[in-house]
């Protein structure tokens, strides 16, 4: 299972940025997927998850502001953010369970400042 994660960058606040997270090693179609975050300093913070049938979840922190997606002909899961704030500032990681273990990608910094 390989997840490859990219998309971030610095925004300043009120941005936008779209993540990615390139899938392989598993059957993508078949399977959910989330989106994580570590903010400096921090725990893992569950963000969003997109269920095979297309069913969506969002924390409440992001519920509104982010879009959770996903292509199951090019295997890649999308998050896209909008009306960026500071407290948004994190390593962002996709995960997803396959044969009872769970894996993650490397992340991408997303950094919200002026």
């Amino acid at each position: 299972v390989q997840l490859v994660e990219s998309g971030g960058g610095l925004v300043q606040p009120g941005g936008s940025l779209r993540l990615s997270c390139a899938a392989s090693g598993f059957t993508f179609s078949n399977n959910e997927l989330d989106w994580v975050r570590q903010a400096p300093g921090k725990g893992l913070e569950w963000v969003s998850k997109i269920r095979s049938d297309g069913y969506t979840y969002y924390a409440d922190s992001v519920k509104g502001r982010f879009t959770i997606s996903r292509d199951n002909a090019k295997n890649i899961v999308y998050l896209q953010m909008s009306s960026l704030k500071s407290e948004d500032t994190a390593v962002y990681y996709c995960t997803t369970n396959h044969m009872e273990k769970s894996y993650r990608g490397q992340g991408t910094q997303v950094t919200v400042s002026s």
